[in-house]
């Protein structure tokens, strides 16, 4: 399951992405300044929330995770069948990984791939809570995995586009240019509930 993804947009291309599907995006804690990275869990990285009061989008910083009873890292939790009326929000993502068991029995590490759109942008649905120890903190939701999904993982990320787009396949093997027809940013901000799924290619990454 994703536990690795990368953010290189910076606040400005945020800003203009929601201004493109009509939304207005604030900033009450400070810009952040964002640097192109791959985040981790329990680092703090970028997501947009609803301000329903105002009206607008609002771009903050916060954990990814927040602690089990156990003590385990709740970074993903399943959507299938379950309402999220409330604490919604938007993982700015450019690319997120999966990793595979390897081929040869002798190499000690995973294979890693990289899955990004081709063209236009995405977004990973999430959830965030308040927790005592860690402050606020938000999960990505899951669901089951897409056909270009399912080789890598047998859950996949809920992931969101603006627009329909398209994803081409980044695998060694030439594949077919899928269509994707993702829900907008605004229906998962807003009330309407939906299915998100995402169909994408990946690319072999070093890590």
């Amino acid at each position: 399951m994703c536990n690795l993804y990368r953010i290189e947009k910076n606040p400005d291309a945020i800003r203009r992405l929601f201004a493109d599907v009509q939304i207005p995006l604030t900033f009450p804690e400070g810009i952040p300044n964002l640097q192109p990275r791959d985040v981790r869990i329990s680092e703090k990285a970028p997501i947009v929330r609803f301000n329903r009061d105002r009206g607008v989008a609002e771009l903050v910083e916060r954990r990814w995770s927040w602690p089990a009873p156990g003590g385990k890292p709740v970074f993903n939790m399943r959507s299938d069948g379950r309402e999220f009326s409330r604490d919604r929000c938007l993982v700015m993502i450019d690319g997120f990984y999966e990793f595979t068991t390897p081929d040869d029995p002798k190499q000690k590490r995973k294979d890693c791939w990289l899955f990004e759109p081709a063209q236009g942008e995405i977004a990973i649905a999430g959830v965030v809570r308040d927790d005592k120890d860690v402050g606020e903190a938000f999960t990505m939701l899951t669901v089951p995995p897409g056909p270009d999904i399912a080789p890598y993982h047998n859950r996949g990320v809920a992931l969101l586009a603006p627009a329909q787009a398209d994803c081409s396949d980044h695998r060694r093997e030439p594949r077919h240019r899928p269509r994707v027809r993702p829900p907008i940013f605004a229906r998962w901000l807003g009330r309407r509930r939906h299915r998100p799924t995402f169909q994408s290619g990946a690319r072999r990454a070093s890590h």
